[in-house]
Parts: structure tokens; C-alpha cells; sequence
């Protein structure tokens, strides 16, 4: 097994009486990128902000980088970096000198920092903007200047709460395309967001609803290992097919795509084909063909709630 950049044992924490996370447990080998994937308010930023010891756990064990967390939090907090949802950089100050103030910080300075300076803003694509305001710069580039600082320092790990919410698919293959340099490069990411494309990216994935983990694994893992089978049906009138299919027991969801509706099943059904035919009069005539699973029906599938995004 490869060795570990994050263990979490038993992780909860409590806020008053509501329990924001709930028995996290987790193994991140080095240099992988670890996915969170759930809707807003299921306990992702929570799981981060424990991990870097900027919460305490209200119960269990955290080991981030062979360090133990929250007492040696402040150790720990030199060999990470952070990137928040957010812009948190200063739009009044350039790339160049927001780069070289957040070097300062790590306690850079000199040669060695305006060479770093240089091979950031080459390697995120701004060295033309070295000298325009942050407030000035599109989503995208904004988001280049945000990654870039927060691994300025070369952290060993790299927390990122829902970096791309903000920018447009472009960007954002961009901006994965950066992750797994980093990651081939020996940093370790963990990544919180509710985008099904990127979570499929990921090495790992944790899915997490309510402040517990429901499914982990690989993502084609949890594809394969699916309590459900995905049928399309290719029919008319679609909204009333929804309705009376997802009165059937073994019918976990059903969702309109299109012209099409995606029905999970549940896996126990031999042949989900001809019972959804045999069990559902309406279907007569509709065409159905068994389906390669998503990650969406993963989802849908461990929570039993259709996905926010």
C-alpha cells in the first residue's frame, strides 16, 4: 500500500446539537487527488477545515502528512496550501505583486522567489497579465492566479473547497489538467465539489450526504458496484411515464434526459428489461435498452436523492 498523506479515523464534528460530520473515516495514499463530491451543506468544507486543524474534531483521530491534528496544526499549516470557492486575493494589487506578497508569507524572499515568481506565472499562462490588476481579470485567469498561490510554497498538499464554480468548461478541463501535474509531481489534492464530471477525475471519491460518507471508492468502482441497473426508455409522454414508474417498489428513480428517461432499478431483477415492460402497461411500444451506469446514478443510487448539480 502506498503511504499515506491523510488518515481519518471515526472524524465528527458537532455544532450545538447539529452533527455537521458524522463518523468520517478516510485513507489518502500520496499523491492522488481524493474527491468530495455532495450537494452544499453536506459537510465537505467542514471535512477540509478539520483536516487542516482549522476546526477541532468534536470526536476521532486525523493524521495529515505524519502530523497529528489539531496539536501539531501550526507544523502542518507550512506544507499545505488552500484555495478557497471565493477569489481571496487582492483585486487592487497585480498578479505579480499578489504572488510575491503570498512568497513573503511562506518566507520567500530574493532570487529564489522571483525565480519562482517567474515559473508560476509561466506555467499558469500569466506571465502576459504579470502586471494587471486581479480585480481586472476574467474568471478564468483569476482562478490560474489563485492556484498559483496557493502552491507558491510547494505544498505537499493542496485543499481546493469548489474551485471552479465560478468559470466555464474550458477552464475548468484547464484547470484539471494543472491538478494532475501537480499530482503526477507528488502533491497530494484533496478537492471538494458538486460537479459529476469532476468528480469523475478523481483517483478517489468520497460521496457524502447529510454529514456522512455513503459510497467511496474509485469512481468506475462505485459504478461497477451499484445496487441499481440504469434502463433508458426512449417513449412519449415522459412526464406521465415518470410518475407511474416511480410508484413501482423496485424502481429507485427515474429521470427525464432529453427525450429519454433514465430508470434505476434495483439489481436484484434478473431481466430489469422485460419486468419494467411486463410491470408497467404504459411501456408499450417505448423502446428500452440497458445502460452503462454514471456517476450521477451513483448518486442517486447510495442517497436516494436526485443531485443538486
Amino acid at each position: 500500500m502506498s503511504e499515506l498523506a491523510i488518515r481519518a479515523l471515526g472524524v465528527s464534528r458537532r455544532f450545538g446539537d447539529f452533527l455537521a460530520v458524522d463518523g468520517l473515516d478516510l485513507c489518502v495514499p500520496k499523491g492522488q487527488i481524493h474527491g468530495f463530491l455532495g450537494p452544499n451543506g453536506c459537510g465537505k468544507s467542514t471535512t477540509l477545515r478539520m483536516l487542516t486543524g482549522l476546526l477541532t474534531p468534536s470526536a476521532g483521530e486525523v493524521e495529515v502528512l505524519g502530523l497529528h491534528i489539531p496539536r501539531e496544526a501550526e507544523t502542518l499549516r507550512r506544507r499545505i496550501g488552500y484555495m478557497t470557492q471565493k477569489f481571496s486575493l487582492y483585486d487592487e494589487l497585480t498578479a505579480w505583486e499578489n504572488l510575491e506578497f503570498m512568497g513573503r508569507i511562506h518566507g520567500m524572499g530574493g532570487a529564489t522567489l522571483a525565480a519562482r515568481l517567474h515559473e508560476l506565472l509561466a506555467t499558469y499562462e500569466l506571465a502576459p497579465l504579470a502586471r494587471q490588476r486581479a480585480g481586472a481579470m476574467s474568471g478564468g485567469q483569476k482562478q490560474r492566479l489563485a492556484l498559483a498561490a496557493a502552491v507558491i510554497h510547494r505544498p505537499a498538499l493542496l485543499l481546493l473547497d469548489e474551485p471552479t464554480s465560478a468559470v466555464d468548461p474550458q477552464n475548468r478541463r484547464d484547470f484539471w489538467e494543472k491538478l494532475f501535474d501537480l499530482s503526477e509531481g507528488g502533491t497530494t489534492i484533496l478537492v471538494t465539489t458538486h460537479y459529476m464530471d469532476e468528480a469523475e477525475r478523481c483517483h478517489q471519491l468520497a460521496i457524502m450526504e447529510a454529514g456522512r460518507v455513503r459510497a467511496q471508492g474509485a469512481p468506475q468502482a462505485l459504478m461497477d458496484a451499484m445496487s441499481t441497473r440504469v434502463v433508458e426508455v426512449l417513449a412519449a409522454d415522459l412526464r406521465l411515464l415518470k410518475q407511474q414508474l416511480v410508484q413501482l417498489a423496485p424502481v429507485r428513480s427515474a429521470a427525464q434526459l432529453g427525450q429519454r428517461l433514465r430508470v434505476l432499478v434495483d439489481k436484484e431483477l434478473a431481466e430489469p428489461v422485460a419486468w419494467l415492460q411486463q410491470a408497467c402497461p404504459a411501456l408499450a411500444g417505448a423502446s428500452l435498452v440497458l445502460v452503462r451506469p454514471s456517476l450521477e446514478d451513483v448518486f442517486v443510487s447510495c442517497t436516494g436523492q436526485e443531485p443538486r448539480a
